[in-house]
C-alpha cells in the first residue's frame, strides 16, 4: 500500500440518495424514461470554477441495476438531468452510425471481440465527453479496442460525427452509467485500462458523495483491471485531487506508476501496456491560463 502522506482526510461518503431515472433500451440511440438527456454537471453550475469539461459518470453507492432495468434504491449519481437536442447533422450522422459503433448500457455482459470485430486490450474510458481526447488517442493507439462512456447524448454525437468522417474503427461507445458498465458488462480481470480525465470535482461539502472516485469505485475498477492493468486519472481540482490521491493510495490491488500516485514514472512507462500521455483539449488549456494544477494520477494492478 502506499503511503498518502499529507493528503488530507476526505468527506466521507454517505448513504443519502435521490431517485435518478435509468437508461431504457432503444432501437433508436435510446432515452432516459423521463425523456431528458443525462450528462455531467459542470462544476459552474455544482458551485465550483474548474474549467475543465468534466465527463459523465456515477459513484459507487447504492443498490446494483434491477434486471427489470429500474433501481429500487437509486444511488447518488455524479450526473444530473439536461436536455439536450442534436443538430439536424449531428442527428443524421446519428442515424448512420450510432447503430454500428455505439449501444445504451445494459445488464448484459459485454462480447467486446464480437463488437469490435477482433480481439485486442480493451481500455475504458469513463465519461468521454465531446471524444476530443478520445479520438486522438484512439489513432495514436490503433493497437487497443478503445471503449468510452458518456451520459450526455450531444456529447456523444460529436464524437460520432468524427469517428464517422474519420474513420475511426477501433472506438465503440456506450450511454449510460459507468459504474453499472463495470458492474454488469465487464468481466474480472479483462481490462487493460481505465482512463477518468476531469471528473466532475462536485466542490461543495454537501455534494462529496456524488464524487466517482469514491473508495468503492476505484476497488470495482482495480478489480476489472486484468493484473499489469492501468489507471490512469487526471484532475485540475486541488481538493478532489487529494481525495483521490488517499483513496488510490489505500487500494491493496494498486501500485503507483508515476510521481503523483507515489511510484516512477521512468520505470514504469515503456512497460506499461498503455501510454501515459493524453491529448491537451481546450478546456484543459483555459485550465492551464487560469493557473490550475493538473495533477495526474497512474496506477497498476499488482501482478
Amino acid at each position: 500500500m502506499l503511503d498518502n502522506g499529507d493528503v488530507n482526510a476526505a468527506v466521507n461518503p454517505t448513504s443519502e440518495s435521490r431517485p435518478v431515472s435509468p437508461f431504457t433500451a432503444s432501437a433508436q440511440g435510446g432515452t432516459t424514461t423521463t425523456g431528458t438527456d443525462i450528462r455531467s454537471v459542470s462544476a459552474g453550475e455544482a458551485g465550483g470554477t474548474p474549467p475543465v469539461q468534466h465527463g459523465g459518470a456515477s459513484n459507487g453507492h447504492g443498490a446494483r441495476r434491477q434486471r427489470a432495468g429500474s433501481r429500487l434504491y437509486p444511488r447518488v449519481t455524479s450526473f444530473r438531468s439536461r436536455r439536450g437536442a442534436l443538430t439536424p447533422n449531428q442527428q443524421k450522422s446519428w442515424d448512420r452510425t450510432w447503430p454500428s459503433v455505439g449501444r445504451e448500457v445494459a445488464d448484459e455482459p459485454l462480447d467486446a471481440a464480437a463488437w469490435f470485430g477482433r480481439e485486442a486490450p480493451l481500455v475504458i474510458e469513463i465519461g468521454c465527453g465531446t471524444g476530443t481526447a478520445t479520438a486522438a488517442m484512439a489513432q495514436a493507439e490503433p493497437h487497443l479496442n478503445l471503449l468510452g462512456i458518456e451520459v450526455y447524448q450531444p456529447g456523444l454525437a460529436q464524437l460520432v460525427q468524427r469517428i464517422e468522417r474519420e474513420q475511426i474503427g477501433n472506438v465503440r461507445l456506450l450511454r449510460g452509467d459507468a459504474v453499472d458498465v463495470l458492474e454488469n458488462m465487464i468481466a474480472p480481470g479483462s481490462l487493460t485500462g481505465v482512463r477518468v480525465f476531469f471528473p466532475d470535482p462536485w466542490p461543495k461539502a454537501r455534494h462529496h458523495k456524488r464524487r466517482l472516485l469514491q473508495a468503492e469505485t476505484v476497488a470495482l475498477i482495480a478489480d476489472r483491471l486484468r493484473p499489469g492493468g492501468v489507471l490512469h486519472v487526471a484532475t485540475d481540482h486541488a481538493g478532489y485531487a487529494e481525495h483521490i490521491a488517499e483513496v488510490g493510495a489505500a487500494e491493496p490491488l494498486l501500485i503507483g506508476l508515476n510521481e503523483t500516485a507515489g511510484g516512477n514514472s521512468d520505470r514504469y512507462r515503456d512497460t506499461a501496456p498503455i501510454g501515459f500521455e493524453r491529448p491537451v483539449t481546450k478546456f484543459e488549456d483555459k485550465a492551464h491560463r487560469a493557473g490550475s494544477a493538473i495533477n495526474e494520477f497512474v496506477w497498476g494492478k499488482i501482478e
